[in-house]
């Protein structure tokens, strides 16, 4: 009979936390770089919940390419404009 391996807790753990991370990476990356319109619910929701440097980053990026759009999506306005 072959003794299975049980797998640590932590490994587990570690592995579910980093494949979150990397799916929503994923999905705030294409939206800031590859998105049709500022207006995505769902990668606007991402942008405006990541930390300040990321989400300063991702509006920049969105800035440069949505820059005449008069208002900016969620998470990028400073009073009704872009920040």
């Amino acid at each position: 009979m072959t003794k299975q391996r049980k797998r640590h807790p932590i490994f587990i753990r570690v592995t579910f936390l980093a494949t979150v991370v990397l799916l929503i990476g994923g999905k705030w990356y294409a939206y800031v770089a590859h998105a049709d319109t500022p207006y995505d619910n769902f990668g606007a929701s991402i942008n405006a919940i990541m930390p300040g440097p990321i989400n300063r980053v991702g509006c920049d990026m969105l800035k440069k390419r949505f820059g005449t759009v008069p208002i900016p999506p969620k998470g990028c306005d400073g009073a009704g404009r872009w920040a």
